[in-house]
């Protein structure tokens, strides 16, 4: 198959990057990533979370955030949105765009959101219902698409099922997370062969983690099935809480130089994308958890 001659990458980073972090973080760093990401080319960044901030303390100023950053025009700002009550803290906010969030796993479920996944299902009708009648459009993710950390392998049957069920309430477009890391490129290729006969393929975006090292792997064998959306956190920052050793997002910039090398149209910025998650990272006193970034810094290209 051809590759995309155009790929969008959403990036997670200030949303599902910084979620996890145990120091706080102020409202105004939040924002200068925002702006730095969007600077540097991103069109779709995903700026935070309207969830109980008794949950994720971290996302606690997310709709300050929104009314602070420059929105750009031609730029999407979304927020993750489990419920009503959230979705209707974006929409006072202002927020244009919305995502929900769904796991492949029962048990993953159960120990995530202490629901089944019919249950989980269930509770975006209204979501979605609401964001119609608003003209707002909503994202739909499902994690754990290549291995759950209390169940070990998912089928892609299983994970077909569940975005179906997503498409089928609303959502254009549905992200595949391996929230693990422990995907194969053929596993993935099977994954979206598999997934791609109930969904168009220009509706399935990839999500990576780099727990075992094969995210970019994984992101080129999604390429071959023409997969053109994947997403990405700059510096490779974030995890996953409930899954024990998840290491984080595949990096933003190790994507970008992927894509850069294989001549793949983002619009995105390297250095201006490298630059970026420098400084967060120095805001958050970790290195940089992306290797081009460190390969550059080392003078290496």
């Amino acid at each position: 198959m051809t590759l995309p001659q155009h790929v969008r990458l959403v990036e997670v980073g200030p949303r599902d990057g910084l979620q996890n972090e145990k120091q706080p973080i102020g409202v105004a760093d939040k924002v200068r990533l925002v702006d730095d990401l969007t600077a540097a080319g991103l069109e779709y960044v995903e700026v935070g979370s309207f969830v109980s901030p008794k949950w994720v303390p971290q996302m606690a100023g997310s709709a300050e955030v929104f009314a602070q950053i420059r929105q750009k025009s031609g730029v999407t700002y979304a927020a993750l949105t489990p419920n009503m009550q959230g979705f209707e803290a974006a929409m006072a906010a202002g927020v244009k765009e919305v995502a929900v969030f769904a796991a492949a796993s029962e048990s993953f479920s159960q120990r995530n959101i202490n629901c089944s996944i019919a249950e989980s299902l269930a509770r975006f009708v209204p979501v979605l219902g609401a964001a119609r009648a608003r003209g707002v459009r909503v994202r739909g993710y499902v994690s754990c698409v290549l291995g759950c950390p209390y169940e070990g392998e998912v089928a892609p049957q299983q994970v077909a099922s569940v975005a179906r069920e997503l498409f089928a309430m609303g959502c254009y477009e549905v992200s595949l997370g391996d929230t693990i890391g422990t995907g194969t490129a053929g596993k993935t290729r099977t994954l979206f062969d598999v997934v791609g006969r109930d969904i168009p393929r220009d509706r399935l975006a990839g999500h990576f983690h780099d727990t075992y090292g094969q995210a970019l792997a994984n992101i080129y064998a999604s390429l071959l099935e023409g997969i053109a959306v994947f997403d990405s956190s700059v510096a490779g920052l974030g995890g996953c809480p409930y899954a024990k050793g998840a290491s984080g997002n595949v990096a933003s910039e190790d994507v970008l130089y992927l894509l850069d090398g294989l001549g793949i149209h983002t619009g995105i910025d390297l250095q201006a994308l490298i630059a970026a998650g420098e400084r967060i990272c120095a805001v958050l006193g970790r290195d940089n958890g992306s290797r081009v970034a460190r390969a550059r810094r080392l003078g290496g290209g």
